[in-house]
């Protein structure tokens, strides 16, 4: 840094600021992706297949090997060292992921939950909307209505027509001619 610019940032006239110590920074959201990862992996059945194996040439190699070559002999004191030191890592990385899926699914439920309150919100307004128009459908004549009055109508007519021609026919069939 030059000296005009330190002498600038340490002005007389503005307190210093006397903020936390700057350490160095990491992100948390790749971290935590990082333990998702991991956690998915551990609890996959590839993971399962692999440890098996390994345990399992770790064992076969223990026992049927020279005894020079063993680094591990009967009791398997370092391959017992060794899944505690990996089931000490897997533990805090499975909370890890399990914390995050919580929060994950904590958003997901209030999205949720907004979603069926606006849904709600719309069945009720349609409601609302099917009652008005029921009670404005009960003042308006429905087809129904006018086919039952419109047939009245009809049978009314062809009583009044059969009465007279049945006057005409019985009463006035000479004059007619006439």
């Amino acid at each position: 840094m030059s000296p005009s610019r330190r002498r600038a940032e340490l002005r007389m006239d503005q307190p210093l600021d006397r903020g936390r110590i700057r350490g160095p920074s990491y992100d948390p959201e790749q971290w935590g992706r990082l333990s998702e990862r991991i956690a998915r992996f551990i609890g996959s059945w590839r993971f399962i297949a692999w440890m098996t194996v390994v345990i399992v040439a770790w064992l076969l190699w223990n026992i049927f090997a020279p005894e020079d070559l063993k680094p591990d002999p009967y009791p398997f004191i370092f391959l017992t060292l060794l899944l505690s030191l990996q089931a000490s890592y897997a533990a805090p990385l499975i909370l890890l992921a399990q914390n995050r899926q919580s929060d994950r699914d904590k958003v997901q439920y209030l999205e949720d939950r907004e979603m069926t309150d606006r849904l709600v919100a719309d069945t009720e307004y349609l409601a609302r909307e099917i009652a008005a128009l029921r009670v404005a459908l009960g003042e308006v004549a429905t087809r129904d209505y006018l086919r039952a009055e419109l047939r009245d109508l009809a049978d009314e007519i062809a009583e009044r027509l059969t009465d007279e021609q049945r006057s005409r026919t019985q009463g006035d069939g000479p004059s007619i001619g006439a």
